[in-house]
């Protein structure tokens, strides 16, 4: 009677999180056939330019020459491990120097080692502002895009301010 309904798709949330507050700095809403590296770009430009960004932590997906690039030009240092066949690029650009120099370090130490010593591993914080983000509820109540990518900066808005409100001391 209605026709056929379309099926339904579900939707990507990219979180940038400055890890001295745990505010979440940045959010693109993407659809789920987007990728994950085209998005950093953009998360990145969310940052207003005064403000200095020390390191960006990502996982795999991530390791691109777009990437690098956006992270490069920011001033900032990229911890990004390399793919398991990555390979050495030309280093003709800053960004390409450092991500060989990160394939060199997780030639020579081991991929434990370097994400010890470069501290990948507090990229879980991130994982857990996921997690506090689905408390709200894991479904959007908006079926409109704009209406969706409303809802989540608002959830956004809440998170930020319920840390603002302090965290628990753990002794």
């Amino acid at each position: 009677k209605h026709g056929m309904q379309g099926r339904r798709q579900w939707r990507k949330v990219h979180l940038a999180m400055d890890p001295a507050t745990s505010d979440i700095r940045a959010v693109e809403f993407t659809p789920s056939r987007d990728g994950d590296s085209p998005v950093l770009p953009d998360l990145l430009g969310q940052v207003p330019e005064d403000e200095q960004i020390g390191t960006v932590t990502a996982d795999g997906a991530y390791d691109t020459r777009r990437c690098h690039k956006a992270i490069i030009e920011r001033d900032a240092v990229p911890i990004i491990p390399i793919r398991k066949n990555g390979r050495l690029w030309k280093e003709n650009c800053p960004a390409a120097r450092a991500r060989n120099e990160t394939l060199r370090a997780t030639r020579y130490y081991g991929r434990a080692l370097w994400k010890r010593w470069t501290g990948y591993h507090a990229r879980s914080r991130i994982e857990a502002r996921m997690r506090y983000l689905k408390a709200f509820g894991e479904r959007i109540a908006a079926r409109d895009p704009d209406r969706q990518t409303a809802e989540i900066h608002i959830r956004i808005a809440l998170m930020n301010s319920f840390s603002a409100l302090g965290t628990a001391e753990i002794v």
